[in-house]
């Protein structure tokens, strides 16, 4: 639920702090973010970070027979 706000864009952190935003840039490729989650906490598309989207519960069951491992945190 609330680790959608990890792929907001623009967040700014006290040094010595991790930035969540950047881990998900630092995974590459494609981060799949729960749509219902993202409208659930006023989320919009526009404000996540290069690479995280949308998704659905189809889309990741399709990921997730289509995988040879799965990451999940």
């Amino acid at each position: 639920g609330d680790a959608v706000a990890c792929a907001k864009a623009g967040q700014k952190l006290p040094d010595g702090y991790y930035n969540a935003g950047d881990m998900v840039k630092m995974v590459g490729g494609e981060v799949g973010l729960c749509g219902t989650c993202m409208t659930a906490r006023g989320i919009e598309d526009g404000e996540l970070v290069a690479g995280a989207t949308r998704k659905t519960l189809n889309d990741l069951a399709a990921w997730t027979a289509e995988a040879d491992k799965v990451l999940v945190f």
